[in-house]
This record gives structure tokens, C-alpha cells and sequence, in this order.
């Protein structure tokens, strides 16, 4: 607000939306690059031995096609076809983080509660876990300084853990 950008409540949050305006922004970040703050997203961990079984029934794609380090856009559905959320699906070693828009964060939470097997558990940990957005043609060129990490090999839909500027991320 103090840089004289428009700020609107959004899931509790105030995000903003624009500083000099949605044109000029939309056109600098395809052009070149733009950072976005979007820590307001939900982020759930689901981890187990059927973890991998329940996301093929709860979202649309097929999850098992997935390497640890790949991530899909994917979506949830309700039994007669109508849409819960969707959503991002990242696929660990060890587990799995979806991402949800966050004025669904409860409503997918306890859909995703309300179908989940024994061996199976899932925990939100969107208020612990802040993201960083970095678009454009020239993110990767920005990026790459900050990380040891080869950025202009990492495909689309992929991720890695690594660090930046020392400080652990995915």
C-alpha cells in the first residue's frame, strides 16, 4: 500500500494486485519477468503407502506416471463430475504436496479428509509453507545466480530441492 499499489482482501489475506497497473505488468512479465507472492495458496502433504492410489482416485490425471521431481495440473471432482478445486500435485521421494487455491484451502481439506483410507495421512501445513512465484521469459536468467542448480535444464512441471542463497527450497 505505502508503493501505491491497488490491494484487495483476498482468503484473509491482503494480496496485491497491481502497482502501475495490469497492462503494463502483464506486459513486463511476458516480455521479461515478474515476482508474485503467492504464500495465500494452500499447501497439503500426503504421505503413506496408499498415498499414490488415493490421488488416482481423488484427482483426474494419472498420478503414477509421475518421477519424484515431476508435478502436474491436475484436478478434483466431485462423484457427478463437477469440479472440487484444482490444483498443482508435486511428487517426492517420499510424498506428495498439492497445491490449492486458497479460498478452497478448507473445503479441500476436509473433501480430501472425508476419503481418506488407514494408510493414508494427510496434513495441511499452509500457514508453514510460503511460495515465490518468479514468470517470464527471463526468470531462469534472474534465478540462476541464487542457486547451484542448472535452472536451463529443469523442464516445465519439474522441481528440485535445493537452496537459495543458502536457505533450503523446492
Amino acid at each position: 500500500m505505502a508503493l501505491g499499489g491497488k490491494v484487495v482482501s483476498f482468503a484473509g489475506y491482503f494480496m496485491p494486485v497491481y502497482y502501475q497497473g495490469i497492462v503494463p505488468e502483464h506486459l513486463a512479465v511476458r516480455k521479461q519477468a515478474g515476482l508474485f507472492d503467492v504464500s495465500h495458496m494452500g499447501e497439503f502433504i500426503v504421505e503413506g503407502p496408499g498415498a499414490e492410489s488415493f490421488l488416482e482416485e481423488m484427482t483426474v490425471n494419472r498420478v503414477s506416471t509421475l518421477q519424484p521431481g515431476q508435478a502436474q495440473y491436475t484436478a478434483m471432482c466431485y462423484p457427478d463430475g463437477g469440479i472440487v478445486d484444482d490444483l498443482i500435485l508435486y511428487r517426492y521421494a517420499d510424498r506428495f504436496m498439492l497445491v490449492v487455491n486458497a479460498a478452497n484451502i478448507q473445503k479441500d481439506f476436509t473433501w480430501l479428509q472425508e476419503h481418506l483410507p488407514s494408510d493414508v495421512h494427510l496434513s495441511d501445513h499452509s500457514d508453514t509453507i510460503s511460495l515465490i512465484a518468479v514468470q517470464g521469459p527471463n526468470s531462469r536468467e534472474i534465478l540462476q545466480p541464487l542457486t547451484p542448480v542448472n535452472l536451463k535444464g529443469l523442464p516445465f512441471y519439474h522441481f528440485v530441492e535445493t537452496t537459495v542463497e543458502g536457505r533450503s527450497v523446492t
